[in-house]
């Protein structure tokens, strides 16, 4: 067993959605030193931020197995959207891949490239209901609450 544990969010909005995201994760799962251990089922949800004509969102959680540092995941999962069609141009815009790192171990990072744990996923309740899935036992490092305590108290 590698020996990290990390907890990531996906979303995708443009294009074959669905595929997006099985696609994002069959790149991790490839990837030198990543094991996906468990998935979420998959949800679709409005957009929250950005311009208002996006297209619905299908998101979901998965745990990782690294034994990549956290900086190292951050390059791999940048590589596997970039890889994946994805373009940066409006921020919160529509994507055909988005993968955040919202938890690694309980470690709690915060510079110019990486925060973790992700900043706003106790406020988001579309990346707490997938997480809650996989997770909901699991302790925010900062906030001292699980999963499922922040998910009952997410509007």
């Amino acid at each position: 067993m590698l020996p990290h544990v990390a907890y990531i969010g996906l979303g995708s909005n443009l294009g074959r959605r669905k595929k997006n995201i099985a696609a994002a994760l069959n790149a991790l799962q490839a990837a030198r030193d990543i094991e996906v251990d468990a998935v979420s089922p998959l949800y679709e949800t409005e957009p929250v931020g950005g311009p208002d004509d996006q297209a619905l969102f299908i998101n979901a959680a998965a745990r990782l197995h690294t034994s990549l540092a956290p900086h190292r995941l951050l390059a791999v999962c940048l590589n596997v959207e970039e890889t994946l069609g994805r373009k940066r141009v409006i921020r919160w815009g529509p994507r055909t891949i988005d993968i955040d790192i919202l938890l690694f171990d309980d470690q709690i990072i915060d510079d110019e490239e990486l925060t973790i744990p992700h900043p706003d996923m106790h406020r988001r309740r579309f990346v707490l209901e997938p997480l809650c899935d996989i997770a909901p036992d699991l302790v925010h490092p900062v906030l001292g609450q699980s999963i499922r305590q922040l998910l009952d108290g997410c509007p």
